[in-house]
């Protein structure tokens, strides 16, 4: 079973992450880790909402993760870049070609640190600016290893698309049926 990491920050935008988070673990074929990136498990959003992470960053194997999922929001974006931790294991993963997989303005952490730029991307678009993409734009674009999302209008999508390529596009299919997303 793959593993997923997905990093919360205080400040992230809470329904970008609950909603790639939900349908993850609703495919029941991965296992979806929450993980604080500060020693305290319990994160208040953008919104002022308080969620619990399941574990805090130095509690996970780096290791036996198969993708880092990182959602957006401000002052969450930046408390993610803040973590050495997290960007060192970012960098370490592209070079293993694992799964990078943000939203909204945490795209713009993959550009920032200079592994965007042979690749197609998308953000928040007051973001467009420090992606250092080679081509940016889109709702949700995937380019190798990389899955970025514009915004929480796409979250449902960038969770299937995330779910096709982590399991397969048939599990994507019965998710988005089960949850009635494009059924007429």
């Amino acid at each position: 079973m793959k593993t997923v990491y997905a990093f919360l920050a205080d400040g992230m935008e809470e329904v970008e992450a609950l909603m790639v988070i939900d349908l993850l673990r609703r495919t029941k074929k991965l296992n979806v880790v929450t993980v604080s990136v500060k020693e305290e498990k319990l994160i208040e959003s953008s919104h002022k909402i308080k969620l619990y992470a399941d574990k805090n960053i130095e509690e996970i194997d780096f290791e036996a993760g198969d993708c880092i999922f990182l959602p957006g929001g401000v002052p969450g974006t930046p408390n993610l870049a803040a973590c050495e931790k997290l960007t060192e294991q970012i960098i370490k993963y592209d070079k293993e070609k694992k799964w990078l997989t943000a939203i909204c303005a945490a795209p713009s952490i993959y550009g920032q640190l200079g592994l965007l730029k042979e690749r197609k991307a998308t953000s928040y678009p007051t973001f467009a600016d420090k992606m250092n993409c080679k081509e940016y734009g889109g709702s949700v674009v995937r380019d190798g290893h990389f899955i970025t999302a514009k915004g929480l209008g796409v979250a449902l999508e960038m969770g299937l698309e995330m779910i096709s390529v982590l399991v397969g596009p048939e599990i994507s299919r019965q998710v988005a049926e089960a949850i009635q997303y494009n059924v007429r």
